[in-house]
């Protein structure tokens, strides 16, 4: 029996890691949010950890507002790095592995190419200064760390890009889209799939599992696509399931024509080679996240 205590269960994350581990007869499941548990009190972290003695820490609680941690940046520091080290101390203690979810804001974004796991890091922002502080601090605080950086996370909880298209959809019938930002969207099921997966062949194979396999990987979606090309995607496949009449007319828009008070980056394209050799998984096919829009409308 594989016992995983999840944070930030009523995430976008969090919400499918629940929904597909409470089907496992094989897992104990200890699920919190943040009302039952303050990934940024050390003393509340360390004693249910020490209760619970899981096998895995899923961390999928994060700070995520990336304008507003330009103003919170002491509590967004709190949240995306004290936390997480607090998780990845109290783990090692009772020889837990960690699962950490991170960031392409950790990138500058100024790279003409695909981001490796070792390519350089440069946030531009808070956000992405305090995500890389918590990943060094993970990394730092329990050797037995998998730090999964991903992007441009969808699906049908919580707020994102998809549901606040086809809001906007309801009441215009035109809308300018960023067409220079380049990432690979992703559904949060499939990154759920995937700390599941990696989690479960840490604890199956136990002592024989191969401890270089711990460490940064990347994974999101292919293809990769302009917030422009992934909005159109949205609305051709509304149009198509019937949940808009009709598509409102897109334009392209400049990010400096879209200011906003943090710097996102150009470029958030991920290589998921790395995940692929190793353990066997996949890059997340993302329009096969919009094949039942009618989930997203609430």
């Amino acid at each position: 029996m594989m016992k995983i205590l999840i944070t930030g269960c009523d995430g976008q994350v969090g919400s499918c890691l629940v929904k597909q581990l409470q089907i496992c007869t094989n897992v104990e499941l200890l699920a919190v949010c943040h009302e039952e548990l303050d990934i940024t009190d050390q003393l509340a972290v360390t004693e249910m950890v020490l209760d619970f003695r899981p096998d895995v820490i899923i961390n999928a609680a994060a700070y995520t507002a990336v304008d507003q941690a330009e103003i919170e940046i002491e509590l967004s520091y709190s949240i995306n790095r004290d936390g997480p080290r607090y998780l990845a101390e109290a783990g090692n203690k009772v020889g837990a592995a960690i699962l950490h979810i991170s960031t392409d804001y950790i990138f500058s974004g100024d790279k003409s190419g695909i981001y490796s796991e070792d390519d350089r890091f440069g946030p531009q922002g808070i956000y992405g200064l305090s995500k890389l502080a918590g990943e060094q601090a993970v990394a730092n605080a329990c050797s037995r760390h998998i730090i999964l950086r991903t992007a441009w996370v969808f699906g049908q909880h919580g707020n994102n890009f998809v549901k606040t298209m086809l809001r906007l959809a309801q009441t215009r019938d035109r809308l300018g889209v960023v067409g220079d930002q380049f990432g690979g969207p992703t559904y949060a099921s499939d990154i759920s799939s995937t700390l599941i997966v990696i989690a479960k062949q840490i604890f199956e194979q136990g002592e024989q599992f191969d401890d270089t396999k711990f460490g940064i990987y990347h994974y999101s979606g292919l293809p990769h696509v302009s917030w422009y090309e992934f909005a159109q995607t949205i609305f051709d496949k509304a149009v198509e399931q019937q949940i808009l009449v009709s598509a409102p007319k897109l334009s392209y828009i400049t990010t400096n024509e879209y200011p906003t008070l943090a710097k996102r980056p150009a470029n958030s394209k991920l290589d998921t080679q790395r995940i692929t050799q190793t353990f066997g998984i996949k890059a997340s096919e993302w329009p096969r996240g919009l094949s039942h829009l009618v989930e997203y409308l609430n």
